[in-house]
């Protein structure tokens, strides 16, 4: 067991014992708070920075935020309009929003948020972005440099801060105007909110929330316990009957994958040194010939104890995903592609080769997961059987980033903003300095389309042209495409809840095990 495993233990039979001594009626199961364990702890709650980045902030109000179906709603804002040229958006806020020191939240806040987010040049991506002005109290204009159909997905996570409280401490001990104040942050251990009291949009039904941060193991005994109301888990821990509680199988577009360099080994190095370039999997007929041979089925039902669907791409199952990139199964068809490019088993050793080259390379993982580690070697199980060696090696992700460029990386990713497909794809992001495009893909019709949704004026036409980005009925970035990745399995965020307590209608939930779970919060209850 490693450290932190160790820690998120002693943090459970800590808190079992605070639990057992307090009464439990007082924190976990009473009727009017929730503790939560999760297994991820923010690195800061400061929205300029990061804090409810594809997730709702909770503890700050958006401009727009959104639906269960990823639709857009109004919450700071009352409306708002675009001008003809994309440039321009203006927005009126409400006027009876205050932050929980007192102060009326106004324009000039939105536009210090923003202007700020912007300069952070964190995780939020406001380089498009010129300037925010606040015209009267309730008015800000925002001028973009270019049309940006992902402006609204960026707004509904990015919480307003307040201009007269913002500091360096901030991230520890924030102030605003959403659904919960803040409370208390002890690092490595739980952050508590409570009920805004003042909240525009009614107050909460839940009006106390520890979140605890706990490994799965430590979660699972904690709810075993019954000291805590929801805690995430895994498959491998999810088919665990504990009475008082019931599952809920939580889908997301959280996604486990093959990256496939689709350059060949020239002898060119990355800006750290890192070698570039695999001359099997450069080979189309490869990347297609894996991606057609794996039962994604099988994988999500057997690794994942059926706490997970096949994924296809980096987005399914949402709004601007386009359907036709579902493949099936066909082991025939992909020995097929190979044998026609040329590989074959010449020795005998059961695996193909062409001109002398073996089909075989590495997959790394970071060691200490699991389920890339499961997910990984039961693909390359399957693999097999059409000839094709792949070596599936856990080490740290400092080692990954040494290799991902030249070698298979079980990856994940997933999110509720289409942005990620851009950062994916796009020629310009094959740069070899971080973890999107580390398989050097790169391709002018695609660019095309990336450039086209992104600077689309409508949803509908910015959801056509992401579309066509994985297919557009003659090439992409799909699995029947270029097949840059070979997309595995989808997982279900598998969450124990206690009876009597509804989390509301989760929408999908995009990577990341803990916060996505919260965006909903206000609309938890527990039953009458």
């Amino acid at each position: 067991m490693n450290s932190k495993r160790i820690l998120s233990s002693l943090l459970a039979a800590v808190l079992l014992l605070t639990m057992t001594a307090c009464g439990k009626e007082d924190t976990a199961g009473s009727r009017d708070s929730v503790v939560i364990a999760i297994g991820s702890e923010p690195e800061t709650l400061d929205p300029t920075k990061g804090w409810g980045h594809g997730n709702s902030p909770i503890v700050q109000s958006t401009l727009v935020k959104y639906t269960a179906d990823l639709t857009f709603e109004n919450d700071l804002a009352t409306r708002y309009e675009l001008s003809d040229d994309g440039l321009t958006w203006t927005f009126t806020i409400r006027d009876d929003a205050v932050f929980t020191d007192g102060e009326k939240v106004t324009a000039a806040d939105v536009a210090f948020t923003l202007e700020t987010a912007r300069d952070a040049q964190g995780s939020v991506d406001l380089t498009y972005m010129e300037s925010a002005v606040a015209r009267d109290d309730t008015t800000v204009v925002i001028t973009l440099s270019r049309p940006t159909s992902i402006f609204l997905n960026t707004l509904a996570s990015i919480g307003i801060v307040p201009e007269h409280a913002y500091g360096e401490d901030y991230g520890t001990n924030p102030i605003g105007s959403g659904p919960y104040r803040f409370v208390e942050w002890k690092a490595q251990e739980q952050i508590v909110f409570t009920a805004n009291e003042d909240y525009y949009g009614g107050v909460p039904a839940i009006k106390q929330v520890t979140v605890v941060f706990m490994s799965e193991d430590a979660a699972l005994a904690a709810v075993q316990a019954g000291a805590v109301d929801v805690a995430y888990s895994s498959a491998a821990l999810g088919t665990t009957a504990v009475e008082g509680y019931h599952m809920e199988a939580i889908p997301s577009a959280d996604n486990r994958g093959f990256t496939l360099p689709v350059l060949p080994n020239e002898g060119k190095t990355a800006e750290n040194g890192a070698p570039i370039g695999n001359d099997v999997t450069c080979h189309l007929e490869i990347r297609q010939a894996i991606a057609y041979a794996l039962d994604r089925q099988q994988i999500a039902d057997t690794v994942l104890n059926g706490f997970g669907r096949p994924a296809y791409s980096e987005n399914d199952g949402m709004p601007w995903n386009n359907p036709e990139v579902v493949i099936e199964t066909d082991v025939e068809y992909a020995k097929k592609l190979l044998a026609d490019a040329g590989w074959v088993d010449a020795d005998g050793d059961g695996i193909v080769e062409k001109d002398g080259l073996k089909a075989e390379f590495s997959c790394v993982y970071p060691s200490g997961d699991f389920v890339r580690q499961a997910v990984a070697m039961a693909a390359a199980e399957q693999v097999k059987e059409i000839g094709i060696q792949i070596n599936v090696e856990g080490t740290s992700w400092d080692e990954i980033m040494q290799r991902m460029f030249s070698e298979a990386v079980m990856m994940g990713w997933g999110s509720a903003i289409p942005n990620e497909t851009y950062y994916l794809y796009r020629s310009e992001g094959a740069l070899f300095d971080d973890f999107y495009n580390p398989e050097g893909y790169g391709s002018d019709v695609t660019d095309g389309y990336l450039n086209a949704a992104m600077e689309a004026l409508t949803v509908e036409e910015a959801n056509a042209n992401w579309q066509k980005v994985q297919w557009d009925g003659t090439t992409g970035t799909a699995m029947r495409g270029e097949c840059p990745w070979v997309w595995i399995v989808n997982l279900d965020h598998v969450t124990y809840v206690r009876d009597g307590l509804s989390i509301g209608e989760q929408p999908i939930h995009g990577h990341g095990h803990g916060l996505p779970l919260i965006q909903n919060l206000q609309e938890w209850t527990w039953a009458e």
